[in-house]
């Protein structure tokens, strides 16, 4: 008898743990990042846990986009895009993935390892730029922001020779694989080089000549849900616990001041399509 209830015993205990399982499997929320992000989201983690929720972190390859995963719901949310970019998706493959928060910015920036200053710039000046489109847009851009060209009426945000209208200084814009910038500096006066670029250099973004800030709205970094989630209490929890003053503390850290913690309401947010008009 003792041997019987013994086993009736360990059935149930085996019953609660797979009930356990499966409760802790369904009230995850799964939140889908890249590996630049991870260390973020740990601390975020364990913050959520705090509240009692619980986040599954799955971390994607660059072969795999975010969005996908989120659009076709295997994950919640992701967190790795500037607004620019969820809106190319979206129009891309007739989604509608929303913005539901921002998080950071990851500002590009102008550096040189011949001059100090934008007063050293001289008519002609050789600037290296990345040659994908959206990073070449936001180095014309970055350009344009602080008086050296001016692009072009119907500019959509993309990078191209065709881009500049106007060009004071007759400055020369090389456009170079993103990933050769630094070493391009040797060559040319000045490179403008992406964020993770700059860092794997071992730039930090005080050494920029000039950098993006919050005003280059459509390059803030956002989390983002499938539209019938936008609402959702737990993930409102979770953007909250993200925009912490003790979170931006925590990534101005990690990141050696590379990343800016951004806080900003959305309607505010909404308004990003008017940099490109400025």
């Amino acid at each position: 008898m003792r041997k019987l209830n013994y086993f009736f015993g360990l059935i149930a205990l085996l019953f609660l743990l797979v009930a356990c399982a499966k409760a802790d499997e369904k009230d995850a929320v799964k939140v889908g990042i890249r590996s630049s992000e991870l260390k973020t989201w740990e601390y975020i983690k364990k913050q959520a846990a705090k509240e009692d929720i619980n986040l599954d972190l799955v971390t994607f390859s660059a072969q795999y986009d975010p969005n996908q995963a989120l659009a076709e719901g295997e994950v919640d949310i992701n967190a790795f895009q500037h607004i620019a970019y969820l809106n190319l998706f979206n129009t891309s493959n007739d989604t509608d993935l929303q913005a539901i928060g921002t998080t950071i910015m990851a500002p590009i920036g102008l550096y040189s390892n011949k001059y100090k200053s934008l007063d050293d710039m001289k008519e002609g000046a050789k600037i290296a730029v990345p040659n994908d489109p959206s990073n070449w847009g936001r180095a014309l851009l970055l350009l344009q922001e602080n008086g050296l060209l001016t692009v072009t009426d119907n500019f959509d945000g993309n990078g191209g020779e065709d881009r500049i209208k106007d060009n004071p200084k007759k400055l020369n814009i090389l456009p170079v694989d993103g990933a050769t910038t630094p070493r391009v500096m040797e060559d040319a006066d000045f490179a403008i080089i992406n964020n993770g670029v700059a860092v794997e250099a071992g730039l930090l973004l005080k050494d920029a000549i000039i950098h993006e800030n919050e005003t280059a709205k459509p390059f803030i970094n956002v989390i983002v849900a499938r539209p019938e989630e936008k609402d959702n209490e737990t993930l409102k929890k979770i953007i909250g616990i993200y925009q912490r003053e003790e979170t931006a503390k925590f990534i101005k850290d990690i990141s050696n001041g590379n990343y800016i913690p951004v806080k900003m309401p959305l309607d505010e947010l909404a308004t990003w399509k008017e940099f490109y008009l400025h």
